[in-house]
């Protein structure tokens, strides 16, 4: 979508617009309980929000450690490359932070969407926040 604007950013910053597309995609929509939902990640990570029209639409995040994860898109705008700029963001983020790979706990139905950006799936599944999932490793190429 060409009208969607995405932004690298802090908690402190975009915490209201980061948390509404949170809230939006996994405790009302997955059913995820809020207390799960808020970490001390959400503190030190770098995140991408997503904007389309100024209204938050889309995000991910950035652990220190290289751990992808938060990835949420509003339903109005999935199927249309949102998710896959936040993550391509990400990962070029990452990379410019010296970080030598990246890994991510998957659900179960988004592993064939990390696939396509070179991410690995290992180990057994399990259940985070109630949901299946599976955890995901990617190289990344350093210069």
């Amino acid at each position: 979508m060409d009208d969607i604007e995405y932004f690298i950013t802090t908690w402190g910053a975009d915490r209201p617009q980061l948390q509404d597309v949170r809230r939006r995609v996994f405790i009302v929509g997955q059913q995820v309980p809020e207390e799960d939902e808020w970490d001390e990640d959400d503190l030190v990570a770098v995140h991408v929000l997503a904007t389309r029209n100024r209204e938050p639409v889309g995000t991910g995040r950035l652990s220190p450690a290289g751990k992808i994860g938060r990835m949420a898109v509003l339903s109005e705008v999935r199927g249309h490359g949102v998710g896959s700029r936040i993550l391509d963001l990400l990962i070029q983020e990452a990379s410019h932070r010296g970080l030598l790979d990246v890994h991510l706990n998957a659900q179960v139905q988004a592993i064939p969407f990390y696939e396509k950006f070179g991410f690995k799936a290992e180990g057994r599944e399990f259940m985070e926040a109630g949901i299946p999932h599976r955890r995901m490793c990617r190289r990344l190429v350093t210069a």
